[in-house]
């Protein structure tokens, strides 16, 4: 019996897989990076957002580079282990690799890349699932977007968006109102994805997006340097091949 076409599904997306030759070519440039610069950072994101990494590409695109693309593959480019490292210390920040993490090589002196990524933490809106960092309660009267200096008030088409995403509103005069205050979030809970729309809706950025500098390698030692995890007051440790144990990009 032939097939019905009505049961037929048809993808809507297409998503290029990684070709073993995308892989290589990850790992080839890796090392060409990893022979030119002086130092190899090892970094996380927090609260990531494509357009503020590819703000860092471009503000960095004369004095680094950064590769942002599956941890195997980078690890791979580095060296696992003594045997495989690509140059003499690299396989000691390729261990670390692990999670949704990026590297970024530079000639750049260390003092001034932790200083710079200490200053770049712009505000962004968070996603559904985060823990909110503050409580976000909305005062009675026009219900006002803060997409800019000063407020100004949602227009009247918004009206049932807002409705919908939990708030009870009333037209007054053609502005949205309310006739009490409405609490969007609480600190410490979970955003629910009306939460999250609700706040991006009406402008308010409660994270920023951070890059986490893990560690580095410096090329003309050979050492790793990682940074402190737990307490700030801790001081960086040194590692060395002595020691016990072990694609966005553009």
């Amino acid at each position: 019996m032939p097939k019905s076409k009505r049961a037929k599904v048809v993808s809507l997306t297409k998503v290029a897989k990684k070709t073993k030759e995308h892989k290589e070519s990850l790992i080839t440039e890796v090392r060409v990076h990893a022979d030119e610069w002086k130092y190899c950072w090892l970094f996380e994101v927090g609260n990531m957002r494509n357009g503020h990494l590819k703000i860092v590409r471009k503000l960095w695109k004369d004095s680094g580079r950064i590769f942002f693309g599956r941890g195997a593959v980078m690890a791979k480019g580095l060296g696992n282990t003594v045997e495989e490292e690509h140059l003499p210390g690299l396989h000691l920040l390729s261990r670390h690799i692990k999670g949704q993490v990026g590297l970024f090589f530079t000639n750049s002196p260390p003092e001034e890349v932790t200083a710079w990524f200490d200053d770049f933490h712009p505000p962004d809106f968070a996603r559904a699932g985060v823990q909110s960092p503050k409580t976000v309660i909305i005062p009675a009267g026009p219900v006002m977007q803060h997409h800019s200096d000063p407020p100004e008030s949602m227009p009247h088409n918004e009206e049932p968006q807002l409705r919908k995403l939990g708030l009870t509103t009333r037209m007054n005069r053609g502005v949205p109102t309310l006739d009490v205050p409405h609490k969007i979030c609480e600190q410490g809970k979970k955003l629910t994805p009306e939460q999250s729309q609700l706040l991006k809706l009406l402008g308010y950025k409660t994270v920023e997006f951070k890059v986490k500098l893990l560690g580095r390698w410096e090329k003309e030692t050979g050492n790793v340097t990682m940074e402190p995890i737990v307490d700030e007051g801790d001081t960086p440790a040194d590692e060395s091949d002595n020691e016990d144990g072990e694609d966005n990009n553009e």
